[in-house]
């Protein structure tokens, strides 16, 4: 059985997180040529090439299972270091989370804001699409990150969070341009849309679950939760808003829902390592309660 030095896996985590050794060895306060010292007698006792030399360097796949651990030591270490007053000078401590951006826009700050409050962390928020971001926790980048899947990530666990619920609305103006005879949702074949970005797969999905066929149609990206709403509202195209963010325009007339009473609803979990020190343990209590407030339950 390998046995694991700390130095070692600090060294490791160092050089992901600053991207390059001379970045790690300024952070750690040593030599670059004592970074890849440290590296080399790591791989050779794992007996695994765990780096990617590429700039930033990247963890290979068995780095990816090094990271994770390196990280939760560090975090083990940093808990046990406090609660025994071994550190006269801690520092303040950073939790990396990938969450999506709408999550981000309508409830997530909320929790960060408790997390501020309650406990002695900074948060890293990472954005990225929740059916791509189980990917940073795999590889070690992230502590936690909401998902929109349940599947397994190893070393980690997960919990459902709520339904994030989504509704296909357009402004009057595109109604009246695009569906002049009613709605109809074959006409979104050929109709201008707006996507978050090029991960962004809602509309997609949407559209083959409702016309078992692919979307085919010209796109508008508005990589911002906030403005693309506000693209919608205006006129630039049809799209999936959150709930929180349309229902007020639906009510006024402003968007004219394209589906009622069909929503589209995305379950969102919460993935976070399986070892919660103190800080992510109550971090993920926190998390849980805020999106208990914003989101639908899981039925």
């Amino acid at each position: 059985m390998v046995a694991f030095d700390s130095e070692k896996l600090r060294t490791f985590a160092a050089v992901i997180e600053h991207g390059t050794l001379d970045g790690a060895a300024r952070a750690l306060h040593i030599t670059a040529p004592a970074v890849s010292l440290r590296l080399k007698s790591l791989e050779q006792s794992v007996g695994r090439v765990l780096l990617q030399r590429s700039s930033p360097v990247q963890p290979t796949e068995a780095g990816e299972t090094v990271l994770r651990l390196a990280r939760q030591l560090a975090m083990l270490e940093d808990e046990a270091a406090r609660e025994l007053q071994l550190d006269d000078n801690p520092g303040v401590r950073t939790i990396p989370i990938a969450v999506n951006a709408d999550s981000l826009a309508i409830w997530f700050m909320a929790a960060v804001r408790r997390i501020a409050r309650e406990l002695d962390v900074m948060v890293e928020l990472l954005r990225d699409d929740e059916h791509f971001s189980s990917a940073q926790l795999r590889a070690g980048t992230v502590v936690a990150a909401i998902v929109a899947d349940d599947l397994k990530v190893q070393g980690a666990r997960s919990d459902p969070l709520g339904i994030m619920r989504y509704l296909p609305v357009a402004s009057p103006r595109w109604v009246e341009r695009w569906m002049p005879e009613g709605i109809d949702l074959r006409r979104l074949q050929g109709a201008p849309a707006v996507d978050y970005d090029r991960k962004d797969q809602h509309q997609e999905r949407f559209v083959r679950t409702r016309l078992k066929q692919a979307l085919d149609a010209p796109r508008h990206w508005i990589p911002s939760s906030h403005e693309y709403a506000a693209a919608v509202r205006s006129g630039l195209g049809w799209g999936l808003v959150p709930e929180p963010q349309c229902a007020a325009d639906i009510a006024r007339g402003r968007l004219i829902e394209l589906t009622p009473g069909k929503p589209y609803d995305v379950t969102l979990y919460w993935h976070r390592q399986k070892i919660e020190s103190g800080p992510l343990a109550r971090i993920s209590e926190i998390v849980a309660e805020e999106s208990a407030r914003a989101l639908r339950p899981v039925r």
